[in-house]
């Protein structure tokens, strides 16, 4: 294991931690694999237990190990993540990371807007709307399960989409000349019910991570309603949030 500068400023559980995590990430350490004891990795980078079960216990809050009692430390399943800094579909965001990104189609149709759909798409109760139904795979992990309701006359321009690999946003920028402009979302949490349990490949009852997000175009006019759905073990969403100083509005 490669040595720790013990005259850096860089405190060494810091270095010890990014250390263990550059393993785990790279797959030295894969997924469910036991992790060295605190005294082998004590001994071999020559540092106290103290910063080890620091180290440690830092990795842990981040999710990248757990501990089971009395058989040690194991290496968590990663979590695939999006920065939601800017709006971008889990394609276009997940691809740059180096994950593979597929989509299964369940259903493509036309069917009336429920109250709720009406609502956001600011059309009237009852009227034609299109609803698609995607599972997302990374890395051909089921990760999410996507329903997006259009306005039909824009979904009617999807039907011969290749919606098995492309983000719907990419299709209505650079196919349907539709530019996007900003989203409205709203995460909640729900229990997987028995759609969900199919879909997602999960337990009935799993904690699902729920997205609402209201798409407009750049002039504002409402575009894309979806619901997404994500398994609660599998996907992060991100995002930085700045502190504003000064007076409030």
């Amino acid at each position: 294991m490669a040595e720790l500068l013990p005259l850096s400023p860089v405190p060494l559980y810091s270095q010890l931690k990014e250390l263990l995590r550059g393993r785990i990430l790279d797959g030295t350490y894969p997924p469910h694999s036991r992790m060295p004891s605190e005294s082998e990795l004590g001994k071999a980078c020559n540092v106290s237990r103290i910063t080890v079960r620091q180290a440690l216990g830092d990795l842990q809050k981040e999710g990248l190990i757990f501990k089971i009692h009395g058989k040690g430390t194991f290496v968590a399943k990663p979590k695939a993540f999006q920065n939601v800094s800017t709006l971008q579909g889990l394609a276009e965001s997940m691809t740059q990371m180096g994950y593979e990104v597929l989509n299964r189609l369940r259903s493509f149709k036309h069917v009336p807007a429920s109250a709720l759909v009406a609502a956001r798409l600011q059309v009237e109760e009852g009227s034609p709307v299109t609803e698609i139904r995607r599972v997302r795979l990374i890395n051909r992990e089921p990760v999410s399960l996507e329903v997006t309701w259009l306005p039909k006359a824009v979904g009617e321009k999807l039907e011969k989409a290749d919606l098995a690999t492309r983000d719907i946003f990419l299709i209505l920028e650079n196919d349907c000349g539709i530019p996007l402009g900003h989203a409205d979302l709203a995460i909640d949490a729900v229990l997987a019910d028995d759609d969900l349990t199919q879909a997602l490949e999960v337990q009935e009852g799993s904690p699902i991570m729920r997205i609402e997000r209201l798409t407009h175009a750049a002039d504002g006019t409402p575009l894309d309603f979806e619901h997404l759905y994500y398994r609660g073990d599998a996907f992060q969403y991100r995002l930085r949030i700045d502190r504003q100083k000064g007076p409030q509005a």
